[in-house]
């Protein structure tokens, strides 16, 4: 799937709010994740997008072409993203420990998905004039 790099980053930046929220459950204080990850460092969000970039960003390169109407998201099947993950999924590891990174991996690339900003009709693009 062709994905635009803006799409690709609202995507993977999704993700890593989802990995800061589920680090931040357990903790008394309940913060928004939104305002969580503003006060995090630029060096500690690119960590966390870092790491997940390398996870998320082949599969979703890897999932099939589909057509997007625009104003709507891109939408693949659970067996389209989980096909896609095993894949790009090594073989270490144990039969278990390889069903949980399947699992896992799934699931943010789902999140990626939804994360993504509906897609825009590239006709209809308005360029201002003072550009």
């Amino acid at each position: 799937m062709r994905f635009t790099e803006h799409e690709m980053t609202a995507g993977l930046t999704a993700c890593a709010k989802a990995v800061v929220g589920a680090q931040r459950r357990g903790r008394r204080k309940r913060e928004d994740v939104d305002q969580v990850w503003e006060k995090m460092s630029r060096f500690e969000r690119f960590s966390v997008l870092d790491q997940l970039g390398s996870q998320v960003l082949p599969v979703l390169v890897a999932l099939p072409d589909v057509d997007v109407e625009p104003g709507t998201r891109p939408s693949f099947t659970d067996a389209q993203i989980t096909e896609a993950v095993e894949a790009r999924l090594g073989e270490e590891g144990g039969r278990l420990k390889r069903a949980v990174v399947l699992k896992a991996r799934v699931e943010m690339v789902r999140i990626a998905l939804a994360g993504m900003p509906p897609r825009q009709d590239p006709d209809a693009l308005i360029v201002p004039d003072h550009l």
